[in-house]
């Protein structure tokens, strides 16, 4: 009677023995599925690594922070022509919004006379201890208030202050990069660095930032800063006006604080009611969306991709399965002959199949794991749980999707005609 009605676990039985007779065949067939499905998983490691890695990042600047620049300061890789001849953000519209924000806490400009939108490649400003000299730090000129949102720690000796500020005193805050290319042998708090030919005393070293949204060389490298008051900056740079502009919400006001400093700018650089704004103006919460909207599309492209090799390791499947019904008519017959139903031929097939294509993900899960696993000595890779948990599920429903012809056409067999096969 077992050959009338087998249940589910000789159903896996027999398909398991039949696989296993034809070991190099079924691992051909189902090559296609495992590819597909490791590429899933790197996929889905990499996208949710990189993903953590920028939140973490981008959080790291605080999640009450509120960034202002001429155009858009998120993820904005390509600025429109209207948006680079806008007029800049100024020192004053800093003022204005540190005067007027009623839930602002700390309002800071940032002036550089370093291009930050042109990339790694821009040019610096040459940063000299004697004969040693650095190239690729970015000097910045910003208000005390910076250093009180808590937004960057200090590893060695002081933040200035903004007395200092007021006084243009020739002080800098310096990133750790900077020290040690600068300063290798010795501590470099109290000792001088030149810029342009004048001196500053170093006095405050800031902690190690981990970087991965910006590259080591990228100007936005908190780790190659030199820090000056703003005001002091602005003496050795008088021609400079263009600022960004970072203020931190008060608690719970994030979203207040930001429409006053939408409303306080509109104001200031006369744009109509009605009109887009001439500048741009996020939160970090808005950042943050924006990076995961790209990485989405990105995973979904990249899945799209990937479901090629899924699609050809289904067909894989659909013709192999084919050919054991054909190999198996004769079986097929006798089971037939003795009583055995339309269903019980279909579910032997498709549990074959399924159990094909299951190996198949399996090993494509294994293998992705081990490879994510590689990447994260080069790149952050975390792997969420839905990943294997999908991998498996899209490779058994494959073979249950092009199981089903071959499974259909061997229930619908003639008895007779399938005993006479030879």
């Amino acid at each position: 009677m077992k050959l009338l009605r087998t249940d589910f676990y000789e159903n896996l039985r027999m398909a398991l023995d039949t696989l296993w007779q034809n070991k190099l065949r079924s691992f051909l067939t189902v090559l296609g599925v495992v590819i597909g499905t490791v590429t899933v998983i790197v996929i889905a490691a990499f996208v949710s690594g990189i993903d953590a890695r920028v939140s973490k990042e981008i959080e790291s600047f605080g999640t009450r922070s509120i960034y202002a620049f001429k155009f858009d300061p998120g993820f904005n890789f390509n600025p429109t022509a209207e948006e680079r001849s806008r007029k800049p953000l100024k020192e004053e519209d800093a003022d204005a919004i540190r005067a007027e924000c009623e839930n602002c806490e700390f309002v800071s400009p940032f002036m550089s006379p370093v291009d930050f939108t042109a990339g790694p490649f821009t040019e610096r400003v040459n940063v000299r201890n004697k004969e040693k000299e650095m190239t690729n730090a970015t000097v910045q000129g910003l208000a005390a208030d910076y250093f009180q949102m808590g937004v960057t720690n200090i590893a060695e000796g002081r933040f200035f202050t903004k007395d200092e500020e007021a006084k243009r005193a020739k002080v800098a805050v310096i990133g750790i990069d900077v020290a040690n290319t600068l300063f290798p042998f010795e501590n470099a708090l109290e000792r001088e660095i030149q810029i342009e030919g004048r001196h500053y005393r170093i006095i405050g070293v800031l902690e190690e930032r981990e970087i991965f949204l910006v590259g080591a060389e990228d100007p936005n490298n908190e780790n190659k800063a030199v820090y000056l008051p703003f005001n002091t900056l602005k003496q050795l740079y008088p021609a400079n006006e263009d600022c960004f502009i970072m203020a931190t919400a008060k608690p719970g006001k994030v979203n207040e604080a930001l429409e006053e400093i939408r409303t306080i700018l509109r104001l200031r650089r006369g744009v109509p009611y009605g009109e887009k704004d001439n500048f741009g103006v996020q939160t970090s919460d808005e950042i943050l969306n924006q990076f995961s909207a790209i990485t989405g599309g990105i995973f979904l492209l990249m899945v799209a991709i990937s479901s090629v090799g899924l699609l050809i390791g289904g067909i894989g499947v659909m013709n192999i399965m084919l050919v054991s019904v054909t190999e198996r008519t004769k079986e097929i017959g006798i089971r037939k002959a003795i009583g055995a139903r339309r269903f019980d031929i279909i579910s032997q097939f498709l549990i074959e199949a399924a159990t094909l294509t299951g190996i198949g993900g399996i090993l494509g899960i294994v293998i992705g794991v081990i490879l994510a696993l590689l990447i994260q000595m080069i790149l952050p890779t975390y792997i969420p749980l839905w990943a294997p948990i999908v991998g498996f599920c899209v490779s058994v429903g494959l073979g249950i999707v092009f199981g089903m012809l071959p499974a259909w056409k061997a229930a619908r067999l003639d008895p007779i005609e399938a005993l006479r096969y030879e």
